[in-house]
């Protein structure tokens, strides 16, 4: 089998996976792996899930998909069912997190153009974030190193200094339309907001007429311990941009808007595969499991597991110098090269993947069980013990 044909885009391990069964993958030699990637956030309910494996069955079966020009009954009830769960008014579907990003950037532009015409055009977004590689996601990244390859960016964009309210008054003014901000940074090194700082966020938003856009890609559906993760601040934004475990697997994103921020009229954005039946048809399979099933109550309970287990382990390893993160959206941060630990974590069979420049990220399924968090916390132990 040649690789030589895939655009050289990632920074691949060296395994092929075959199969996966909850929070283990089968390498195409039959080698087991414990998964605490969970294809970065993305497998909510761990591989092969029984109730995703149905939906798509069933639902392949009727109708894959049909154009936008059509009304779709999965889409409508994930609709009605997101927007019940939530403070929100109305969804538009597409199919990643980095789609549901431009379509919140569009959506504070057309804002501020409603408001004052072209004087109110300036979306500010965090340092240290991270929304995605298109060119309207970019733009709004704190990143320099996935920026500076592509310049020049969109304009009418500010960075401001995360967990830094001075910083952003300073920044704020009548020309801002929106602020951008993930509740917690998860590429960016799982950096928690503090809940004071989004209060204050908040209320400078709507001082100076701007939509909080929230990016929950990493950290929403159920990971945090509530369904959104700004049910977890107790601070609503007037747009939050969703994907990854919102499909369990499959391809789907959304953006949920309030009254305020519900803006867009036909033509002023779209996407071709965006709300499928099969992606909607997957993704009420998966809400279900999650708010029915007991998925997101159980995820305290979990990390509450984890986190006394990955304690234990910095007590006994100085090279660990903090345990980051809530819910499953956990983070270790380390005093060794990361990506080195890394790649010693996938030697010993672990998956586990970095975050910043210093911290390794642990998102294993919200419905982990305990025998596999053990398993986890001794290969992650058989990492540690090489650094003595």
């Amino acid at each position: 089998m040649s690789k030589d044909n895939i655009m050289n885009t990632y920074g691949r391990f060296d395994v092929v996976f075959e199969k996966g069964l909850g929070s283990k993958l089968y390498d195409s030699n039959g080698i087991e792996y414990m998964d605490f990637v969970s294809g970065v956030a993305v497998n909510c309910l761990g591989h092969s899930h029984p109730a995703i494996t149905k939906s798509i069955a069933d639902q392949s079966s009727k109708l894959i998909h049909v154009s936008n020009y059509y009304w779709s009954k999965q889409a409508v009830e994930l609709s009605e069912k997101l927007c019940s769960f939530s403070d929100y008014k109305s969804v538009f579907f597409c199919n990643s997190g980095t789609e549901a990003m431009e379509c919140g950037v569009k959506i504070g532009r057309k804002y501020g153009k409603i408001k004052s015409g072209t004087d109110k055009n300036v979306v500010i977004y965090m340092e240290n974030s991270f929304h995605g590689r298109t060119m309207g996601a970019l733009s709004v990244t704190g990143q320099k190193k996935y920026q500076e390859d592509f310049m020049p960016l969109i304009g009418g964009t500010r960075s401001a200094k995360f967990n830094d309210i001075e910083d952003l008054k300073d920044k704020m003014g009548s020309e801002v339309c929106a602020v951008i901000i993930e509740p917690i940074q998860g590429e960016g090194g799982i950096n928690s907001a503090a809940i004071e700082y989004l209060k204050q966020v908040k209320e400078l938003c709507e001082k100076y007429d701007a939509l909080l856009i929230f990016d929950e890609i990493q950290c929403g559906m159920g990971r945090l311990g509530t369904l959104f993760a700004y049910q977890k601040f107790v601070v609503i934004p007037d747009v939050i941009c969703m994907a990854k475990g919102l499909g369990g697997g499959f391809p789907i994103g959304a953006v949920m808007t309030n009254e305020k921020a519900s803006v867009l009229v036909p033509g002023d954005h779209g996407s071709t595969f965006g709300g499928n039946p099969l992606a909607c048809a997957v993704s009420l399979a998966v809400l279900k499991e999650i708010t029915d099933g007991g998925g997101v109550v159980k995820v305290n309970e979990k990390s509450e597991y984890i986190i006394s287990k990955l304690k234990d382990l910095k007590e006994k390893y100085p090279i660990i110098e903090e345990i980051k993160g809530v819910g499953l959206l956990l983070g270790i941060k380390l005093k060794v090269d990361v990506k080195e630990f890394s790649k010693k974590c996938f030697e010993n069979k672990l998956l586990a993947v970095t975050a910043g420049s210093d911290v390794i990220r642990l998102l294993p399924p919200l419905n982990v069980e305990n025998g596999d968090i053990d398993k986890a916390m001794e290969l992650l132990e058989k990492v540690l013990q090489s650094y003595n």
